[in-house]
């Protein structure tokens, strides 16, 4: 479909919570870059900055076009197409009786959802060979972050961010979960609800990295995010 929009959004938290940014690339249907922006968050964390890259994304896009949506956060995507169901059934509260983490951001985007045609791809992060929007995207965010200023075609930027190889890895496979179980080099074992500081660096199932002597805790995929804990 010659009017379908592609595009690749992505957040930003050093150290998790940290100096956070979220950000944003839409292509034309043949996936060339046309625009972007990036704006920063203070200090936040990486869920809040993933969700609010994709609310971001939403309200600067055309309703009336179908876009497809490229993230490489599992947990921003599940939030608003699988668990937001039941969230809603259970009056926003988790399956363990908790507040819903970020519930104003999901409502936000859930609002911006309606009524409109948006398809959502999950693409996996920092890859070589990976997908080139989200590449833009990341690195988009982490400068924000840093820099904690907007930036974005809409401010001025002439050129597209490039993709850096030193934020790549070669492939999945080569890439170990380190914090938690068996070989992972965690301190101890830690009973469920418990917080405890990663040995070494590794991956959340929301897809993102935590680094080592970040607080994590244990979920129903491992080890993680604290505040992916409960998602």
């Amino acid at each position: 479909m010659s009017d379908l929009i592609i595009a690749a959004c992505d957040g930003a938290a050093k150290k998790n919570p940290g100096p956070a940014a979220w950000a944003w690339v839409v292509a034309d249907s043949e996936g060339t870059p046309q625009r972007w922006e990036a704006g920063p968050l203070g200090h936040s964390t990486n869920n809040v900055a993933e969700l609010t890259a994709l609310a971001q994304l939403l309200e600067a896009t055309d309703p009336a076009l179908p876009l497809e949506v490229r993230m490489d956060s599992q947990y921003a995507m599940n939030a608003v197409t699988k668990w937001i169901a039941s969230w809603k059934r259970n009056g926003w509260l988790t399956a363990s009786k908790k507040p819903v983490a970020n519930k104003e951001l999901v409502v936000r985007i859930d609002a911006l959802l309606q009524n409109r045609e948006v398809t959502f791809r999950h693409v996996a992060a920092h890859q070589v060979d990976g997908d080139h929007l989200n590449a833009i995207a990341d690195v988009a965010a982490s400068d924000a972050a840093t820099s904690q200023e907007p930036a974005g075609t809409a401010h001025g930027a002439q050129t597209i961010p490039e993709p850096r190889p030193e934020r790549m890895t070669a492939s999945p496979a080569t890439r170990t979960s380190r914090a938690g179980g068996g070989s992972t080099g965690r301190a101890k074992k830690s009973s469920s609800g418990a917080t405890i500081k990663a040995r070494y660096p590794g991956r959340c199932h929301c897809q993102k990295p935590y680094a080592a002597g970040e607080k994590i805790a244990k979920n129903a995929h491992g080890w993680g995010h604290v505040e992916c804990r409960d998602a």
